[in-house]
C-alpha cells in the first residue's frame, strides 16, 4: 500500500538480573555483500521499488511514522523527526543505510517485518555513493498487492457521528467499531464475512486495507466505508454489508452523502496521479457520475451543496472546486492555498464554502463572486478535516497540532476541544453541534459534548484496551 515502515524507538534494554530470564538476542545488522555493477543505480528502476515494497507502508500518504514521507523522491530528500536520511555520496555516513541495515537504533523496518536482503541494501548504498540521483523517468506503477496494515499501525482515520446521536462509528486500521454515544460502550465490530488475507486465510476485519473514510447517511440506515480500490454500504443496525462499490483506482479518503440521501460521493485517487472523483445512487449501487481530470493529484474532501445540486471537491494540486450535478459539468476553481487541501464544506446557505488545507490555515470562499473571502489561522499544524455545523454559521476543525476547534465563518474561535496527544486526522459533528468525535494517530477516538467542550468518552475497541489487573 502506500505507507514506510514504522521507526518506533525500541530504547536501550536492561541487563536481567534473574539468571532463569533469557537475554533477549541482540538485533543482527544485515550482511554486507560485494556489488558487482558496471551500470549506473536508478532510482526509479532500483530503489524505489525496495521503498515501495519494504518501507511504505507506514511513510507515506496520511501516515507518516516519525514524520519521514518516503512517497516521492523530493519529500524523502527532506527527511523526518531524525534528521536528513542521506548524504550524497557517503553511504556510510547515511542514516537511513545505518537504519536499515540495523547497525543503528531503533532498527528498520522494525521487529516482526521483512527486513531488507544484503542485496537490497548493497544497491541502496551504491545508488547514494553514486550521488543519490533524482530519478529519470516515472516509475510505471505496478499492480499492488494488498497485504493488510502492520499490527502496530492503527491510526483513525475515519469517525462518524449517527445523525440521531446514538451511535459513534470509528475506524482503527482496517477495522471499525461501533459504540454507543451516551455511554461509551462498544456494541459491534463490522465484518466483512468474505474477507481474506493473501494467504487465504479468514480476516477479522471490514477490509483488507486500512479504512481511510466513514459516513452516515442523512437518515442514519446507512453506513458508508472507504478503503483501497472499495467502498462498503453497511447497515446501520444489523451491522451486515448491503453492497460494495468497486472500480476504483486507489484508496478513498473521502466520503459525503447528498442530504437527501440518494447519492453517495467519493474522492480519492493515487498520488501524483489524476484525483477520482465519483458519485454513487445509493439504492442500486450504480456509479452516475464519473469526472474525469477534475484534479491533478488525490482529492481529500467532497461535499454537495445544500441543495444537491454542485459538488465541492479538493485536492492536493491545492485546488478547491465545484462540479455541476448530475452532468459533472466543471464550474468553479478556487485557489490560494499554498499546500494539499485537506477537506471542505458548504455553509448552509449556499453561498459560501471553507477548506481547510496542510498549509495550517482555513479559507472562506465566497461562490458566486468566486473570490476568497478570507484565512483564518490559529492552528499549528496541518488542519486535516473540515465541516459545518448543521445549518449554523460555524464549521469545526480538527488538525495535526493535537486540537478540535469551533470556529464561526468571521474567523472567530468559540470553542476548543483538548485531551489528544497525538496528530488528528478524523472529525464528526452531529447536526446540532451537540456531540463531536475525533481520532487519529493514537488510535483512540475522544467524544466531546459540542456545546461546552467537555470531554465524555475515550474509545477504543475492547481488545486494545489495557488487561485490567
Amino acid at each position: 500500500m502506500r505507507f514506510l515502515l514504522s521507526l518506533s524507538l525500541l530504547g536501550l534494554i536492561p541487563a536481567l538480573t534473574n539468571a532463569q530470564e533469557k537475554k533477549p538476542k541482540p538485533v543482527q545488522p544485515i550482511a554486507v555483500v560485494e556489488l558487482k555493477r558496471a551500470e549506473p543505480v536508478l532510482y526509479d528502476k532500483d530503489i524505489e521499488p525496495i521503498l515501495v515494497n519494504k518501507c511504505a507502508v507506514c511513510h507515506s500518504d496520511n501516515i507518516k511514522e516519525g514524520k519521514f514521507d518516503l512517497g516521492s523522491y523530493e519529500a524523502m530528500l527532506k527527511g523526518g523527526k531524525r534528521g536528513v536520511p542521506l548524504v550524497s555520496g557517503k553511504s556510510a555516513d547515511s542514516l537511513i543505510v545505518k537504519l536499515a541495515g540495523k547497525t543503528l537504533k531503533p532498527a528498520m523496518p522494525p521487529k516482526g517485518e521483512e527486513p531488507l536482503t544484503p542485496e537490497e541494501l548493497a544497491l541502496l548504498k551504491l545508488w547514494i555513493d553514486q550521488g543519490a540521483k533524482a530519478p529519470t523517468t516515472r516509475r510505471e506503477r505496478p499492480k499492488v498487492i494488498v497485504t493488510g496494515p502492520p499490527a502496530n499501525v492503527h491510526p483513525v482515520l475515519g469517525v462518524a457521528v449517527r445523525p440521531d446521536k446514538v451511535q459513534v462509528a470509528a475506524s482503527r486500521g482496517n477495522r471499525i467499531h461501533i459504540y454507543e454515544a451516551a455511554s461509551g460502550k462498544h456494541l459491534r465490530e463490522l465484518l466483512d464475512p468474505q474477507l481474506t488475507a493473501p494467504d487465504k486465510k479468514p480476516l477479522k476485519a471490514a477490509h483488507l486495507s486500512i479504512v481511510e473514510s466513514l459516513a452516515y447517511s442523512p437518515d442514519g440506515k446507512i453506513l458508508a466505508s472507504g478503503a483501497f480500490q472499495e467502498v462498503v454500504l453497511w447497515d446501520a443496525e444489523k451491522g451486515t454489508i448491503v453492497r460494495r462499490l468497486p472500480g476504483f483506482v486507489d484508496r478513498v479518503v473521502a466520503l459525503a452523502f447528498s442530504h437527501d440521501g440518494k447519492l453517495l460521493a467519493t474522492g480519492g485517487g493515487a498520488p501524483t496521479g489524476d484525483g477520482e472523483i465519483k458519485i454513487f445512487e445509493v439504492a442500486s449501487g450504480k456509479m452516475v457520475v464519473d469526472i474525469k481530470n477534475g484534479h491533478s493529484d488525490t482529492v481529500f474532501g467532497v461535499s454537495f451543496s445544500p441543495d444537491d445540486k454542485k459538488l465541492a471537491t479538493c485536492a492536493a494540486d491545492k485546488f478547491v472546486k465545484t462540479f455541476e450535478v448530475p452532468s459533472g459539468k466543471f464550474l468553479k476553481a478556487f485557489e490560494g492555498h499554498t499546500h494539499h487541501v485537506l477537506g471542505v464544506d458548504w455553509k448552509a446557505d449556499g453561498k459560501m464554502l471553507a477548506s481547510a488545507g496542510a498549509d495550517n490555515v482555513v479559507k472562506i470562499w465566497d461562490f458566486d463572486k468566486g473570490e476568497q473571502v478570507r484565512t483564518i489561522n490559529g492552528h499549528g499544524k496541518q488542519v486535516t478535516r473540515l465541516l459545518f455545523v448543521g445549518k449554523t454559521d460555524q464549521f469545526a476543525t480538527c488538525s495535526g497540532d493535537q486540537t478540535v476547534r469551533f470556529w464561526n465563518i468571521n474567523g472567530g474561535n468559540t470553542r476548543n476541544f483538548s485531551g489528544s496527544s497525538d496528530f488528528l486526522y478524523a472529525l464528526s459533528v452531529s447536526p446540532d453541534g451537540a456531540l463531536v468525535a475525533a481520532g487519529g494517530q493514537e488510535g483512540i477516538v475522544r467524544v466531546y459534548n459540542g456545546t461546552n467542550g467537555q470531554l465524555l468518552k475515550s474509545l477504543t475497541p475492547t481488545d486494545a484496551q489495557p488487561a485490567k489487573k
